[in-house]
Parts: C-alpha cells; structure tokens; sequence
C-alpha cells in the first residue's frame, strides 16, 4: 500500500489557482507548493498577486503570477496559453475566483448580475474550457470548483451570488459527466462563512459592524468562522491522489452551518 504523504504529494504536478491573491486561492497556492507543485496564480489585482508569488517564493515554493481578468474569454485563452508554454502542462484547475454582492431582487442592478454571473460562473467556464484540451493531451488531470453553502440553500440579500454559486454546483457535476472518459475528474468544494477580505467586505455592503458580523457567522456546530486554511486542506484532498475515485462530488466544508 502506498504512504499517505505519497498520495499527498504534489511533486512533479503543476496547479492554476484564479483569484489566488487573497484569502481561499491565496491559502490553497501556498499549500499547494508546500506539497511539491508548481503553481500558476491568477488574479485581476496584480499588486496583490505578484505579492502573493513573492512570498511563497521566500519559502522555496515554485510560482509564477499571471494577471488575468476571467470573466474575458481572450484573456483566458492567451493566459493559459502562457501558462501552458511556461510549465508545459497543467494537471490541477483549482476555479476559486469569486465576488458576492449583497442585495435582493429588487436592489440588485443589471450590473451587479452580470458581474456575478461573469465572475462566479462563466469564468469557470472560460479557463476550463482553456484547460481541459491540455488536461487531455496529457491523460487526466483534476478540476476543483469553489461553490458555496448558498449554492445548496438559499441566502438573504446575496441573489446573484446564491443564483452563480448553485449553477457552480451542478456545472460541476456536468462536467464530471462529460470528462471522466479523459481521465479529468470534478469535484466541487463548498465553503461556508471563510474569514477573508470577501467576507468582512460583506458587512460594509451590508453597513453592519465587522465584528458583529463575524460573530454572527461564528453560529454553528463548530462555532468559529472557518480559516482559508481549512478550505485549502479539503482542495489538496480533492486535487491529491487520495481521491482518484472521487467526481462529481460537493464537500461541504463550513462548521456543520448547513447540517
């Protein structure tokens, strides 16, 4: 039987992580090269990214920024292109890019929707479809989604965010279907309440005290906000040999807020 820190390993994989200058993609790069991979990372604020790649690079691991706005189909092309070209093949997506916009039916503009809707799920469909030709060149490979507990349940003033989260999760078990013949497996991971930069904006869109915000969002099972870290564990299991029969699944990793 082969060692669990073999199955672990990334060594020798090469991972794309969007919205990886902060918070869950952030978190997932650095655990990412801690485990051997190299590591492309994708953001639309490049200050932030480039710091991003900076630091993990002080520890040894092996990144390169790419700055890329994912909601542009040429900018995905071209940037995974280059991707492609840099480390010569791509073995783990990991579509973590996401924005919430805090409002109802009613107060929620054209403009917030479509960014949303952009952001959140068409630019999964944009980098996969960039991805997966080379996945396939290569014999496999595995794509992890960032969905949402709102993408199983309904959430107060998030529509646009709730609507693009429950389209993640069944997108993923689509493509699960689709690719599985290739030797890509999807799978899909849904966060609860992370304490990010996202998050705590949330509480300025809503005009509520941060604190109480997030003291709030610590009402659960396990009653604390969830770290980026512990999104990021449940990601390397999804990505990893440890689950090489694992597709088409949601994990649900939020303290018990949707039990």
């Amino acid at each position: 039987m082969e060692k669990i820190q073999d199955l672990l390993s990334l060594n020798g994989k090469t991972a794309i992580i969007t919205g990886a200058a902060s918070g869950i993609g952030l978190a997932t790069a650095s655990l990412f090269a801690d485990m051997g991979a190299r590591v492309a990372l994708i953001d639309i604020n490049e200050s932030a990214g480039k710091n991003a790649a900076t630091e993990i690079r002080k520890r040894g691991g092996k990144v390169k920024f790419f700055h890329s706005d994912i909601s542009s189909d040429n900018e995905c092309k071209n940037t995974i292109k280059a991707i492609h070209e840099e480390f010569g093949k791509i073995d783990i997506l990991f579509n973590n890019a996401g924005v919430i916009k805090r409002k109802n039916i009613i107060d929620l503009e054209e403009q917030d929707w479509d960014q949303v809707i952009d952001v959140n799920l068409k630019g999964i469909y944009l980098v996969s479809r960039h991805v997966i030709p080379i996945m396939i060149q290569g014999n496999g490979g595995g794509i992890i989604n960032t969905g949402s507990g709102w993408g199983l349940r309904g959430g107060s003033n998030a529509l646009a965010y709730c609507a693009s989260k429950g389209g993640v999760v069944n997108m993923t078990r689509a493509m699960a279907i689709d690719l599985g013949k290739h030797g890509i497996r999807v799978n899909c991971v849904c966060p609860g309440d992370i304490d990010t930069p996202m998050l705590r904006g949330e509480a300025h869109q809503l005009g509520v005290n941060e604190e109480e915000f997030l003291k709030e969002a610590a009402n659960r099972p396990i009653s604390r906000v969830g770290m980026p870290q512990d999104v990021a564990y449940a990601v390397l299991f999804l990505a990893s040999d440890l689950s090489t029969w694992v597709t088409g699944s949601t994990l649900v990793v939020d303290g018990g807020g949707i039990a």
